[in-house]
């Protein structure tokens, strides 16, 4: 698995637009979905990714955990399905099955919302605020596959709490780290350098 980190798009960035397909049916676009949100967290996830599969758990229940408080969450899979069959929409959907995803799970077949966003690896998490201001992005927290710290969500869950207690958003954030997403050949973006 090759990790990479996530490119830390610059805080204060809106939120870009998009429209995609939900897996499980119909399309949802960003700016009517979150209308009445207090906060939005778009999610870069995958399924075969190791470092997503480590976390899912515990993302379903901060998921279930913050829905009830008016924040949205998101996921999104852009991976080249052409090379990684087990990321298809098909297979999306056997994971929202068995997961419990609580959120919409969207696939970005063009790979266009992950370039939008700067999108590196799986996991990548964005946390947006009520006007779609971004406040957070980075780590859900320090656990990986193969190290023995506990998977709490606690770096985003601090950026989420701080939302919703009208303080000011952590300065210090952590680059998320996981799996690259999976370009398809030729449209690789030019922001890694």
């Amino acid at each position: 698995m090759a990790a990479v980190e996530s490119t830390m798009l610059p805080l204060g960035t809106p939120a870009p637009n998009f429209k995609l397909p939900i897996v499980t049916g119909g399309t949802l676009e960003l700016h009517s979905y979150s209308k009445n949100s207090k906060g939005v967290v778009i999610m870069f996830i995958c399924n075969h990714c190791p470092y997503v599969k480590h976390v899912n758990s515990k993302l379903v229940e901060v998921a279930n955990q913050y829905i009830q408080h008016g924040i949205s969450f998101i996921g999104i899979s852009s991976n080249d399905v052409d090379k990684y069959p087990d990321d298809s929409p098909g297979k999306m959907i056997e994971v929202v099955r068995e997961e419990g995803y609580p959120f919409p799970y969207l696939y970005d077949e063009s790979q266009q919302v992950a370039k939008d966003y700067r999108a590196a690896c799986t996991p990548d998490f964005f946390l947006f605020n009520g006007d779609l201001k971004l406040i957070y992005r980075g780590q859900f927290d320090s656990s990986r596959p193969g190290n023995s710290n506990s998977v709490t969500g606690a770096d985003l869950t601090a950026a989420i709490n701080a939302l919703l207690n009208g303080q000011e958003t952590v300065v210090t954030q952590i680059p998320s780290i996981g799996c690259n997403i999976k370009w398809k050949p030729g449209n690789e973006p030019d922001f890694f350098g």
